[in-house]
């Protein structure tokens, strides 16, 4: 278990611009920074036997023009993580200002000049044999590496319905980022993609537009945005929270509601949002257009204002930004 702080000391980074193999870059796992060689659990740990750990996907941006790195919404992430592991019975973790610092350091020892993805994971890391989440150890592990787009965000995306409910909340609460979760998620976006769309829409076990595979979802009727509240089952999402914000900056209209998957049918726009797909534009639900199949104006709006506060270009947003200083 992390009971002490880490020391977060500069040391000597890759030259900016190299591209080390993944082995080489420098992460942190149980309380060092190493090598990602060396960053090894064993066979029988708890979270890689039954998923009892909780993650996060954070994404730093690199800005050409400043010559600067920026971390999107880390204590945010942090907050979430702490919260999140408290349902998995894991306590005494570090605050959101050494997780933040952590993420930093990790980010900025690899001296990598492009956009990244930060994941911080806390795990069960007792070697037991037992399904349960009282009575086990736990850890911290973070890593960050180089990462473009999760999935094509100027084509416009193609979804269909999927078969695969979301886990509802009194089973496994999908507001948590839990590792053993994500397997209903790889239902969905496997069966997506093998049957040749970008992403899944999934439902709520009532039957309500819940969120795509790994991204939650707005959706545009007559000028108004419209998302499911979160106990429709989605994800608590940080980038969804941003959104709002994005959208009273426009002056555009936000109502929280469930949706109907016949809604989407008749929408005049819908996107995606989230770390992995940022703000994805949606085209096509179930071989039908979504509005005349095209990126619409209020989608194209705030997705244009989004990229470019995450990128440090819009000083009324910079709060979102936390800067990582390349070399650590």
């Amino acid at each position: 278990m992390l009971t002490q702080k880490p020391s977060v000391t500069a040391t000597p980074a890759p030259a900016a611009g190299s591209a080390p193999a993944l082995d080489d870059l420098i992460c942190y796992f149980e309380g060092q920074f190493v090598p990602m060689r060396d960053a090894k659990v064993s066979i029988m740990t708890h979270a890689f036997m039954y998923g009892t750990a909780v993650f996060e996907g954070i994404r730093a941006y690199w800005n050409e023009e400043q010559g600067k790195l920026h971390g999107l919404f880390l204590p945010e992430h942090m907050d979430r993580i702490r919260r999140n592991a408290g349902m998995l019975f894991m306590e005494d973790l570090p605050p959101v200002d050494e997780l933040v610092e952590i993420a930093v350091q990790v980010a900025a020892r690899n001296g990598l000049c492009e956009d990244l993805y930060i994941r911080p994971c806390f795990y069960k890391s007792s070697r037991a044999v037992g399904v349960r989440l009282h009575h086990l150890d736990h850890e911290l592990v973070m890593f960050a590496v180089p990462f473009g787009n999760y999935i094509d965000i100027d084509k416009g995306v193609r979804l269909m319905t999927s078969s695969w409910r979301r886990n509802a909340d009194e089973a496994l609460p999908a507001r948590g980022k839990i590792v053993g979760g994500y397997v209903n998620m790889a239902f969905q976006k496997s069966e997506a993609e093998l049957n040749g769309f970008d992403e899944a829409l999934v439902l709520t076990p009532d039957g309500h537009a819940s969120e795509a595979s790994a991204a939650n979802m707005f959706v545009v009727r007559d000028g108004i945005l419209l998302t499911p509240p979160v106990n429709d089952d989605i994800l608590e999402g940080v980038t969804r929270r941003a959104i709002f914000e994005l959208a009273a900056a426009l002056d555009v209209r936000v109502e929280v509601r469930s949706i109907d998957r016949s809604e989407i049918y008749v929408a005049d726009e819908m996107f995606l949002c989230g770390t992995g797909v940022q703000l994805s534009p949606v085209t096509e639900l179930d071989h039908r257009k979504v509005g005349d199949g095209e990126i619409g104006p209020i989608t194209r709006r705030i997705r244009g204002a989004y990229f470019d506060a995450v990128r440090g270009r819009t000083p009324a947003f910079a709060h979102w930004l936390t800067p990582i200083p390349i070399g650590g």
